[in-house]
């Protein structure tokens, strides 16, 4: 099997899946589902910062990302916010992840900006987008206008 071939799928999968994972995240600090915020159990408060706005991006960024719609910028959103999170509230409780409970920020972090490097896959509407774009018809008005006849 060619491995060339395998790639954009896995892309597309990885993608899926921490895009995923990052909206899951969100859900639970906005909406207070599965269990609320994982430091205190509850949503958000509306509007504080940086709490509810981080929560926001995670929920927002992982949806677009899950669905890999205008993924490269929402990726490098995410990315940034994650090492925003690692360096801004984890890393003054130590250097090392393992430490200071930074993993899934560093994960995070790290994940999404491959996604940014790489792009979506094949698996994704920015995917389908872009193909339909290069797909587009030719009006037929145009077609007569540059084919030349010479008589």
């Amino acid at each position: 099997m060619n491995v060339s071939r395998l790639g954009g799928p896995t892309l597309s999968l990885f993608r899926i899946v921490i895009g995923l994972l990052f909206a899951l995240h969100g859900l639970t600090s906005v909406f207070g589902l599965f269990g609320g915020n994982p430091m205190t159990g509850q949503a958000e408060p509306v509007g504080t910062w940086p709490g509810w706005w981080a929560a926001l991006i995670q929920l927002v960024c992982g949806a677009l990302v899950l669905a890999g719609l205008f993924t490269r910028p929402v990726a490098l959103l995410a990315s940034g916010s994650m090492a925003y999170a690692y360096f801004v509230v984890h890393q003054p409780d130590g250097l090392l992840p393992l430490h200071n409970g930074g993993e899934l920020s560093a994960l995070f972090c790290w994940s999404f900006l491959l996604v940014a490097a790489l792009g979506p896959g094949s698996w994704a509407l920015d995917t389908l987008l872009a193909r339909r774009r290069d797909i587009r018809p030719v009006p037929v008005s145009s077609m007569a206008e540059s084919s030349s006849i010479v008589v």
